[in-house]
């Protein structure tokens, strides 16, 4: 009988009707959550190689963007830009409130204007936040000040400042809006990459805009917003490289059978081919050399995300038909993988500390010049003194358990069991926007309630599709956010915050509209079906909405009556 795969014969698309309903979906076949493409059982060996064929099973109905009408292409743009709109108008709107410090912005902006001043973090005297509240922001002593943050959320704030000035709350916030907004952005175009589904994309990008955990975080000038954007923008890269890869695979699979009579060749099909250079994959690993350089967590999405782009490879070898799919994509594509991302991140987070090495005064500077090293001697005496600098930091984190108000346990995130209290006021009668006898004004961090309870009941249902449908996207969602979540269980005693869970929030918003997908239906189900999904999901978005009005006030630090506060506070905890 000879070579047989399971290869579909038709030409790409047929194995659905198109209909008016299927617009929804960008290729005009239905590739939402819980529809893989049907496929017949067998083809003919001589089919099975050719370009057409490979790509068709290594990437389904998958087509270039510029193959699509412009009007479409438009959309494409479009909905996540206006998604992002929306949630940049709900950041940037009285962003400056309140002009004052608040939490640790009082240790990441005033870094960052000593970056401004200096290139390196400086000591401030006692009692200098109340002369940088007033605008006078230039109290700064000549000692170091020893931190235990990288420096690139940092400059990212300083940016800012430098945009708008350091003697003002818009400029010390700018940066954490701006990436905030952008992520909504690049989270709709990761949904429509993804499930290739505009209402899912705009449903990504919605509520992402409208949860308060990411609002807050995007209107405070902490270091968690930057760190979720350089995994996002990582994230976004390795999709890319995922679709490149798989069409270098099967363009090079195509021209060796066509050189050698429609079949490739027992040694070639061994473990198939090399793939060159991976740009999309090598752009990864800068993202995630900036997100370590914001904070030292990124460490666990580099290894998690270098895990996963492998394991995508080896799947798409399986698939295009390679006998030795392991060995071949351990050596051709996890070996390439590791020297496209680790060293690459390496090199970015080294030039990160570019202010630090070229300080004379910066903490720990000179550390080397008085412990000289017979063993590590040969060391430039710069690398051995920030490699010092960063044992040192490594020890206080590993010694961080101290108790705090508002400390959470990882396994109090996804239900929001204690999150933290940015900034809290009474203002009294008569004050600005207060005219009952007692009011408040409050900054806490709680996320929307309808997003983060169902998207923890969204990973249950992301669990039994990843391991039943050997879903590649609800696999994708779950290593994300096991990257973020699970490393945290490993240091129980350590002093922990809900606002952590920023980093892999995306991906619980993934999960979710994975699961609205789910609800959402295929494009071949009976019309009263597709209706009645889209008004579900239609009606799941506007109920977020809504109940992010009614939290607005507690996530901007507007002035309302002390009742109306006590509404929010859903939980004991809370407050």
């Amino acid at each position: 009988m000879g070579l047989v795969t399971q290869t579909s014969t038709r030409p790409a698309g047929a194995e659905h009707a198109t209909s008016p309903e299927s617009a929804s979906s960008p290729t005009g076949t239905d590739a939402r959550p819980g529809n893989p493409p049907a496929r017949p059982w067998v083809s003919r060996p001589s089919e099975a190689f050719t370009a057409e064929s490979l790509r068709a099973r290594l990437l389904g109905s998958v087509h270039s963007w510029r193959d699509y009408p412009p009007s479409l292409r438009l959309w494409f743009l479009v909905v996540p830009l206006l998604t992002a709109a929306a949630g940049g108008v709900l950041r940037f709107v009285r962003l400056e409130a309140p002009h004052k410090l608040v939490f640790d912005e009082t240790y990441y902006v005033k870094d960052a204007y000593s970056y401004l001043i200096s290139g390196y973090e400086r000591s401030w005297p006692d009692k200098a936040n109340d002369s940088f509240n007033a605008g006078n922001p230039a109290l700064l002593l000549d000692s170091p000040e020893y931190v235990v943050h990288p420096p690139v959320g940092k400059w990212m704030i300083a940016a800012g400042m430098w945009i708008f000035g350091a003697d003002n709350s818009f400029g010390w916030r700018f940066a954490a809006a701006l990436t905030g907004t952008l992520s909504i952005l690049l989270l709709a175009l990761i949904a429509l990459k993804l499930f290739r589904s505009l209402p899912l994309a705009a449903a990504a990008g919605l509520l992402l805009a409208v949860d308060g955990h990411h609002l807050v975080m995007s209107r405070t000038s902490l270091l968690d917003i930057f760190l979720m954007f350089w995994i996002l923008a990582a994230f976004g890269a390795l999709l890319m490289d995922r679709d490149d890869g798989r069409r270098r695979l099967a363009a090079r699979l195509a021209n060796a059978a066509a050189a050698n009579g429609g079949l490739p060749t027992p040694a070639q099909l061994l473990s198939g081919p090399w793939l060159g250079i991976r740009w999309w994959r090598i752009a990864a690993g800068i993202f995630l050399g900036l997100a370590v350089g914001t904070k030292w967590s990124g460490l666990f999405f580099l290894a998690g995300f270098g895990i996963l782009t492998v394991l995508w490879d080896l799947s798409a070898r399986r698939v295009a038909g390679i006998r030795g799919w392991i060995s071949g994509g351990v050596i051709k594509d996890g070996i390439p993988a590791f020297l496209s991302m680790v060293p690459v991140a390496a090199l970015v987070y080294a030039v990160t500390w570019t202010g630090w090495f070229r300080s004379e005064d910066a903490y720990f500077r000179r550390w080397a010049l008085s412990n000289p090293s017979a063993e590590w001697g040969w060391l430039p005496d710069s690398i051995r003194s920030l490699a010092h600098y960063h044992l040192e930091a490594y020890k206080f984190h590993q010694g961080l358990g101290s108790e705090h108000p508002y400390e959470a346990s990882a396994w109090s995130w996804l239900l929001m069991g204690r999150p933290t209290s940015f900034f809290y006021e009474s203002p009294e009668r008569g004050t600005p926007g207060c005219d009952v006898d007692k009011c408040t004004s409050a900054i806490l961090s709680v996320g929307n309630p309808m997003i983060w309870w169902a998207a923890a009941i969204s990973l249950v249902v992301l669990l039994f599709w990843w391991a039943g449908r050997r879903d590649w996207r609800a696999g994708a969602v779950l290593a994300g956010v096991a990257a973020g979540y699970l490393p945290w269980f490993l240091y129980p005693e350590r002093t922990m915050f809900y606002f952590y869970a920023v980093s892999f929030e995306p991906f619980l918003v993934l999960a979710l509209v994975y699961c609205l997908g789910l609800v959402l239906g295929r494009t071949t189900d009976p019309p009263w079906r597709r209706r009645s999904g889209l008004y579900l999901v239609a009606l799941f978005v506007a109920a977020a909405v809504l109940l992010a009005a009614f939290f607005y006030p507690v996530w901007a630090a507007e002035v309302i009556p002390y009742q109306e506060w006590r509404l929010r506070m859903w939980m004991p905890s809370w407050i």
